[in-house]
């Protein structure tokens, strides 16, 4: 039988996002659909309509 090599896949360790501004660096908001909120303190911003 031949032998398949499996392939690695560079994937991001995080994505970019926004900062709670409430709780400080480290703690990142949630992005939803409409808005972005954060899990710790409950802040939420709501994204512009575009």
């Amino acid at each position: 039988m031949a032998e398949q090599k499996a392939k690695k896949k560079a994937v991001p360790a995080y994505k970019a996002g926004r900062y709670c501004p409430k709780c400080g660096p480290g703690v990142r908001l949630a992005e939803h659909g409409n808005r972005w909120a954060c899990g710790k303190c409950k802040y939420t911003e709501i994204k512009p309509k575009q």
